[in-house]
């Protein structure tokens, strides 16, 4: 596990970096939505993958120092997570249609609605990704930037086709068993940390506080996934995407940087690392935000200040020395990424 979480413990009742949570009603029925930070701040909407909760899929990343000082210093972060993945959910009634992938995006439009939010910027990770993806290639002048880690784009390969098919039988007749479980961390993490077994007993508690059923009727939306290719290539919102060597799926996310316009996404392979990028080497995710954060007006650089004990940006010279700040100290393969770009660059003529 990263150095930015270590001394962190999984809380499984709260949210470890706080926030009010509530449940709203949608076109699709209830969504449970925190809200963290001060609302008059730009909107980050954040979505976890399969099986996970806002708290596990990003408290690494919302835990570590300079993370949480970038983030919540420019965010008011909105953390949706999907339908019965909150903790002490109830089984979805089996009467009820499973929601489609398509229904899912526009429950996060409703819920941007519901807070009045005119503009956003999405975090997501793999499933979650996928639905931000949709979301944004539906309201195309309301999100202003993606940041997707390990994402999905084309329907499941045959290799996934399988896995799915064997976890929704799995689920359906076994709940979350420990072979479910032990699938779902491969689908996480890599093998270095899974040998480590420094995961394995929280996420194993996590998986243990879903219901099968909410956790089978998500699989079930991204398995019948259509394919984004051809929509992708007219994306014009900045994107900035991160994928583990090791993930499952990262083929997918280099296919997703071939397809986009170059002019508006980057890409950012992380060594050693599976798709949950956010909870296994989340400090190789603020450089890169932190450049793609600069090309909007409304980004503010944490300010320095030897008088107090607000954690420090990245980068902001000059407590951060800089040979931190290379890619080799990151354990990272950078693709190239443009750092310090006017806002005139990225404009779009719609």
């Amino acid at each position: 596990m990263s150095d930015c979480s270590d001394s962190v413990s999984l809380d499984m009742d709260t949210m470890p970096w706080g926030g009010q949570g509530q449940m709203i009603q949608t076109s699709h029925g209830p969504l449970y939505v925190t809200v963290c930070g001060d609302q008059e701040k730009p909107a980050l909407i954040a979505y976890p993958d399969l099986a996970l909760d806002c708290a596990s899929c990003f408290q690494g990343l919302f835990s570590c120092p300079q993370a949480s000082s970038l983030l919540f210093h420019n965010f008011c972060i909105y953390h949706i997570d999907a339908p019965g993945h909150e903790i002490g959910a109830a089984p979805i009634s089996t009467e009820k249609p499973t929601l489609s992938a398509e229904e899912l995006a526009e429950q996060v439009e409703d819920v941007c609605d519901f807070f009045r939010l005119h503009e956003v910027i999405c975090l997501g990770v793999t499933a979650g990704a996928y639905i931000l993806t949709l979301f944004a290639l539906k309201n195309k002048e309301r999100v202003q930037g993606l940041i997707l880690v390990s994402p999905l784009c084309r329907t499941p390969s045959w290799t996934e086709w399988l896995y799915n098919k064997a976890l929704v039988n799995l689920l359906y007749f076994w709940g979350i068993c420990n072979f479910v479980k032990e699938t779902l961390l491969q689908r996480y993490f890599s093998q270095e940390t899974l040998a480590s077994g420094v995961t394995e007993p929280s996420f194993s508690r996590v998986l243990d506080h879903r219901q099968s059923t909410n956790v089978m009727r998500f699989l079930e939306a991204i398995h019948e996934r259509k394919d984004l290719t051809a929509e992708l290539k007219n994306l014009r919102c900045r994107t900035l995407i991160f994928v583990g060597e090791q993930s499952p799926f990262y083929d997918e996310a280099i296919h997703i940087n071939s397809v986009m316009d170059r002019r508006f996404n980057a890409l950012v392979e992380v060594q050693a690392c599976g798709s949950l990028v956010t909870e296994e080497q989340p400090h190789s995710m603020l450089v890169p935000i932190e450049y793609f954060l600069m090309g909007y007006e409304f980004y503010r650089p944490v300010q320095l200040c030897s008088q107090s004990s607000t954690p420090t940006s990245p980068l902001s010279p000059p407590c951060v020395p800089p040979e931190l700040l290379s890619p080799e100290s990151l354990g990272l393969k950078l693709k190239p990424i443009k750092t310090r770009v006017s806002l005139d660059e990225y404009s779009i003529e719609e």
